[in-house]
């Protein structure tokens, strides 16, 4: 699909590169398969904000992704590719040829009218879904699972890839964009190919409102607040805070890792920090 910048009719246009979605389907989600959606404005249960500059945006349905592919030995046909804005990636809704519609994660390099299919003994073709164990290595994956049957879990944003390095007769070590190789199951699923929309990491919103639309509200310098407000504020005339960078907390904002969210680092093989 590739890129699209405008003619600057308005301000707001003049840097304005979005991804082309000409392909897309123009009307609603198919709608069996979508159900509300709430906005948290980044508050918790108690109402307390737990993340700031998040609130606002466009109203949402909710797409239901099909991530566990298990309607299997029954052939689907790509009926058309849909824009989704609960992800980055595009999405694409399947017909399978008993009736039944699902939405998967849509690959690149898939075309409508294109037949897909979830088995072990399907081709190795994009948009296929096996098990790691069918799988040749060196293969190009996405909407990987990490434990069995519980549905793909990793490798499904815009652009994303993985590729199965080497496999034995329990795991199999799947190297990441990031370069990190992580071992998982052979039953594990996977499909082939990498995940669509790859140029949205280039897209530039042009406009404050845009990233509004979003959800996404202003981020404040610390310098430029009051020493209420944050450890950096105040001063006389302009200062660049007098201290080491924190949060407004005072926790140190200096990249230094600070929480630990993988539960366990067993199955990462090489980490990507590694050189």
């Amino acid at each position: 699909m590739g890129l699209k910048s405008f003619k600057p009719k308005t301000p707001g246009q003049r840097g304005l590169v979005l991804t082309d979605k000409a392909e897309l389907h123009k009307g609603k989600p198919e709608k069996k398969l979508v159900k509300g959606l709430s906005s948290s404005g980044g508050r918790n249960n108690h109402g307390h904000v737990t993340a700031r500059r998040k609130g606002g945006g466009h109203k949402r349905k909710y797409r239901i992704i099909d991530f566990k592919r298990n309607k299997t030995e029954i052939v689907g046909t790509v009926e058309r590719k849909e824009y989704d804005p609960n992800r980055s990636a595009f999405i694409a809704l399947i017909k399978y040829s008993d009736g039944d519609l699902n939405y998967i994660i849509c690959p690149q390099k898939i075309k409508i009218g294109d037949k897909v299919l979830s088995s072990d003994k399907a081709e190795i073709k994009v948009g296929n879904c096996l098990s790691l164990k069918n799988i040749p290595v060196g293969t190009v994956i996405h909407n990987l699972e990490l434990k069995p049957g519980k549905g793909a879990q990793m490798l499904r944003s815009a652009g994303t890839f993985g590729q199965l390095a080497s496999k034995d007769f329990e795991y199999a070590q799947i190297k990441l964009a990031s370069g990190e190789i992580r071992a998982v199951r052979v039953e594990c699923r996977a499909t082939i190919g990498m995940v669509s929309n790859p140029d949205q990491k280039n897209i530039k919103l042009g406009k404050a409102g845009r990233n509004r639309w979003l959800g996404v509200r202003p981020s404040v310098r610390g310098v430029a607040m009051n020493p209420v407000d944050h450890p950096h504020g105040g001063g006389e005339g302009r200062t660049s805070g007098g201290r080491n960078p924190v949060s407004p907390w005072g926790l140190s904002a200096k990249g230094k890792r600070t929480r630990n969210n993988k539960r366990t680092n067993q199955y990462i093989v090489k980490s990507r920090h590694k050189k």
